[in-house]
């Protein structure tokens, strides 16, 4: 037969108590439901375990030796309870995320810092993921939160993982500071893609989704990008785009303003990429995950605004040139036709 844990247990209330209704009581339950519960369990184990009497109730001598067997499940059951509670109290307080490289300098920051503020004791630990990794990374528990980005097309997660849009973060022209399209128009002039349509560029590197965001972009605009410099860093591009060899696009989020280099804004429709916290479907388990994606909605909110206010005189978009690198010949060819 197979032994009912729950049997054990009401034969140890009822040797404890010394009746069926203070047993009862124990389970939470009615007499005459512990009556039938012990009914069956006389059936089950084919012998007499309970004496009732005018005084209460009583163990047969099969019935004690069970209720010694109940000692344990309940010592078990009291051990298991105390430490799923030690275990939900850490994961209460534990919060493991996973981001790439410029979500880690702008968007993450204020958002842990608050969320430190409030939860002086959190057990965190943050880890560099990459866009493509992260949805798996929470399937498979190694993480409670991702930031990930998604390159013009929405987010698609597993069933069991659910995506937290962020922020859209627009993707703009980085250029020599001494290229004519810098220096011969205001600094919230806005690009049209087609006149880089002539210009040497560095790119992500083929088989990213922005690399063929890029390129799905250069082909609307009428024009097949010469690339010459490829790289998996947004940072190496703009650096290389300081010694006036080529010109780049790059992620709002991403810009560092290197040396040598000022931006421009792409006209409508621009390209963008979506940021998105992605987490387990169920994080009843993390609730720090849920405060999080309150927070990074808050910092996403204040890049955004922060991106929409005009423009103030000397930022570092200006038209101005800050001296990096001056040598002849050093600037990317003429724009295109408009």
């Amino acid at each position: 037969m197979v032994v009912d844990p729950g049997q054990l247990r009401l034969l140890t209330l009822i040797e404890r108590h010394g009746s069926l209704t203070a047993a009862a009581h124990a389970l939470q339950l009615t007499p005459a439901a512990v009556t039938q519960q012990v009914a069956k369990a006389e059936r089950d184990w084919q012998v007499p375990l309970v004496i009732r009497g005018p005084r209460g109730a009583t163990l047969t001598a099969a019935g004690a030796l069970l209720a010694s067997h109940g000692h344990t499940v309940e010592e078990a059951s009291d051990k298991a309870e105390a430490e799923l509670a030690a275990l939900l109290g850490h994961l209460s307080l534990r919060l493991r995320i996973g981001t790439f490289q410029a979500a880690a300098l702008h968007l993450l920051p204020p958002a842990l810092t608050t969320l430190r503020h409030r939860h002086p004791g959190a057990d965190v630990s943050v880890v560099d993921v990459g866009s493509a990794r992260g949805a798996a990374e929470i399937s498979a528990g190694r993480l409670d939160v991702a930031i990930v980005a998604s390159w013009g097309t929405p987010l698609a997660p597993p069933p069991h993982v659910r995506a937290h849009p962020l922020l859209l973060d627009p993707m703009v022209v980085v250029l020599p500071d001494d290229h004519p399209l810098a220096t011969g128009q205001p600094a919230d002039t806005e690009l049209h893609l087609e006149q880089l349509r002539d210009e040497s560029w560095v790119s992500i590197l083929a088989g990213h989704a922005a690399r063929e965001q890029f390129h799905d972009a250069a082909r609307e605009a009428g024009f097949t990008p010469t690339v010459r410099f490829e790289t998996e860093s947004y940072d190496v591009a703009q650096a290389l785009v300081g010694t006036g060899i080529a010109v780049a696009l790059v992620s709002r989020l991403a810009l560092t303003h290197a040396p040598g280099t000022t931006h421009r804004e792409l006209a409508h429709p621009r390209p963008h990429r979506q940021l998105y916290a992605v987490t387990k479907a169920d994080a009843s388990l993390t609730p720090l995950a849920d405060m999080l994606i309150d927070l990074l909605r808050d910092v996403a909110r204040d890049i955004t605004a922060t991106w929409e206010a005009p423009p103030q005189e000397g930022q570092r978009s200006s038209n101005a040139p800050h001296g990096a690198r001056k040598s002849p010949g050093s600037a990317s060819t003429s724009p295109g036709s408009e």
